[in-house]
């Protein structure tokens, strides 16, 4: 009896185990099957959507208070200035504040930072910007190699002033310095020659693609350059007219999420026939975009 029953208790065992592998097994294939259908995947947004404040310049002139109030309202966290519409700086900074705004960079020609830096660096430092930022090429030959190391060598030179002075430096880019200028490719130029300790990049999304090159190659071929995105939306060719974020053809979500170390996003709309309805859809697009 004793090695039947043994038997019989063996054979239950191994029935008992198969079973319950077996279940287990089941299980885990259920289980694996739910986490590939339905990843928990953590997309990243925007934390603080800017804008610059040229898109609202012909309503800003004659009542800044009024632009801000509105920006707030819609809101937007951050503006980029360019220019201050003949307000003295303490001024601005009380209406900032008075709107929870906050103005992190503000476009500074560079003609001013060499010429006017006391000036310049006072204003800055009382409306709390961190980034002085060139808005375009000045003025100048640009037609060979050494024209444009001529250029790269001023920004290096202004760049160390504004860091002595407790800021940082950026270039805003045209579609100008991703075209090729003969020989010669401005944008290799400016990013061989300028230290990236000094001065960094502030990329025109919509200038960039007019220009003809990739947003997500520069990105890629650039790390760490560009600190700030202007986030401006094409209509596509032939006419590439600049529309409301959102409203083209540009694929801001694979951009943003290529991006590494971006500090700030400003809207921008150079010509809008409305420009608060413009910056209340720019804002509503990215506000709600994961990437």
């Amino acid at each position: 009896m004793f090695p039947a029953s043994l038997a019989g208790w063996r054979m239950s065992l191994t029935r008992r185990t198969f079973l319950t592998t077996l279940g287990a097994a089941a299980a885990g294939l259920a289980a694996g099957r739910r986490a590939f259908a339905a990843p928990n995947v953590s997309r990243a947004k925007i934390p603080r959507v800017g804008i610059q404040l040229y898109t609202l310049r012909r309503a800003a002139e004659p009542d800044l208070a009024g632009v801000l109030g509105s920006l707030a309202k819609i809101g937007y966290k951050e503006v980029e200035f360019a220019g201050y519409y003949k307000h003295p700086a303490s001024e601005v900074r009380d209406l900032l504040k008075q709107n929870g705004l906050t103005a992190p960079s503000a476009h500074i020609g560079l003609d001013l930072i060499e010429e006017s830096p006391a000036q310049t660096f006072d204003d800055a430092k009382t409306i709390g910007h961190q980034w002085l930022t060139v808005p375009s090429l000045p003025r100048g030959k640009r037609e060979t190699a050494d024209d444009w190391k001529l250029l790269a060598d001023r920004f290096n030179k202004a760049a160390a002033q504004v860091k002595a002075a407790g800021f940082r430096f950026a270039f805003h880019n045209h579609a100008d310095i991703v075209k090729p200028v003969g020989e010669v490719l401005p944008i290799e130029i400016l990013m061989k020659e300028t230290d990236p300790a000094l001065v960094s990049y502030e990329m025109d999304i919509y200038w960039a693609v007019v220009g003809g090159a990739d947003p997500l190659a520069l990105l890629a071929r650039y790390p760490n350059r560009f600190k700030m995105l202007h986030v401006k939306d094409s209509s596509g060719p032939p006419d590439n007219k600049m529309v409301d974020v959102g409203a083209g053809t540009i694929d801001f979500k694979k951009i943003f999420a290529a991006a590494r170390g971006i500090e700030h996003y400003f809207v921008e709309h150079d010509s809008p026939a409305d420009a608060i309805a413009s910056a209340t859809a720019s804002y509503k697009y990215l506000s709600a975009l994961e990437f």
